[in-house]
């Protein structure tokens, strides 16, 4: 098969499109030819400075397509069968196998270049506000990164739930667009302050939830902008910024939480997470959900497509497509 790989991690530059051993497909593994991968934000920051675990390397969490071969004890699955999949690596290929329960069967009426955006961010989205935020009807969530995939899931699934929304994003024309998903309050953070401006539109009280991908300073300070027991949930680094220590000095006269989560701990270890996200696969079919695909590039164009994620200008999801 082909697959963009790289032998040494580092910048967009590193990968190479090349032929490779196709996957063996072990007892209660899926095997699939790749029909469209979402390009994680993880999978950026692996090709940057992750653990190889193989070289040459091929990096990526998240892919659908159609299933070629099922091993051994996999008997609700068979051959011509669409899935989306989830795995530590190995979805930048033109094949990927995966363990059967990281694999969901795709609905009727869901494109399969749709399904491949949900897992991870709708994964993501839901468990930091609901599972370990404990969002409530009528309580305000701060999304930051409000465009990007886990930005555009949890605007969505936090104004469903009956909460005021507000997200940060680069420019007004990228929080206009985020309007049409349900966003009550934009906030720029090129152009201002977003602990001033969160603490303005909730008239002094701050965010009782706030969904944090960015990481280092941006999470201090949202530290700064939380109500009283408001909790915050932090997943990423996507600033790619890295304190050396983070002061928490101010949460405790408020009786405040921070969490930390990794969505692929709650995958490995109950099955709660894989019906979540079976039933954002439903939602998003039947259009209660929708999922916002920026720009397709093809599998040997996977230097580019990270590129162009770094350069902070996609909106939504950026598929490869084999």
């Amino acid at each position: 098969m082909k697959a963009a790989v790289y032998y040494e991690t580092g910048g967009p530059d590193v990968f190479r499109y090349e032929e490779v051993p196709d996957p063996d497909c072990g007892p209660g593994d899926v095997l699939i030819r790749v029909e469209a991968v979402s390009i994680e934000g993880g999978d950026t920051l692996s090709r940057l400075g992750g653990d190889l675990a193989r070289v040459p390397h091929i990096v990526g969490y998240q892919c659908a397509g159609v299933v070629v071969a099922v091993g051994d004890g996999v008997d609700d699955l068979a051959t011509g069968d669409r899935v989306v999949t989830v795995g530590l690596d190995g979805s930048h290929a033109e094949l990927r196998v995966t363990g059967r329960t990281f694999c969901w069967p795709i609905p009727d009426g869901l494109s399969t270049e749709e399904a491949a955006c949900v897992p991870v961010p709708f994964g993501t989205a839901d468990d930091c506000l609901f599972e370990f935020g404990r969002l409530q009807a009528g309580e305000t969530a701060l999304i930051h990164a409000g465009a990007s995939g886990v930005g555009v899931a949890a605007i969505q699934l936090a104004k469903r739930a009956g909460a005021q929304v507000l997200a940060t994003a680069s420019s007004a024309e990228r929080l206009g667009r985020l309007a049409e998903l349900g966003l009550d309050h934009g906030i720029d953070y090129v152009s201002s302050d977003f602990v001033e401006e969160v603490r303005s539109l909730t008239d002094g009280r701050g965010a009782d939830v706030i969904v944090d991908s960015v990481g280092g300073s941006n999470l201090q300070r949202s530290l700064l902008c939380l109500a009283y027991r408001g909790r915050c949930v932090t997943f990423g680094d996507a600033g790619r910024e890295m304190p050396s220590t983070l002061d928490i000095s101010t949460m405790r006269a408020n009786n405040q939480t921070l969490v930390g989560y990794f969505l692929g701990a709650e995958l490995f270890l109950g099955t709660r997470a894989h019906a979540m996200i079976a039933s954002h696969l439903d939602d998003i079919a039947a259009g209660q959900l929708q999922v916002v695909i920026d720009r397709r590039f093809a599998l040997e164009e996977a230097g580019e497509a990270h590129a162009y994620i770094e350069s902070r200008q996609a909106f939504g999801r950026v598929l490869l497509v084999p």
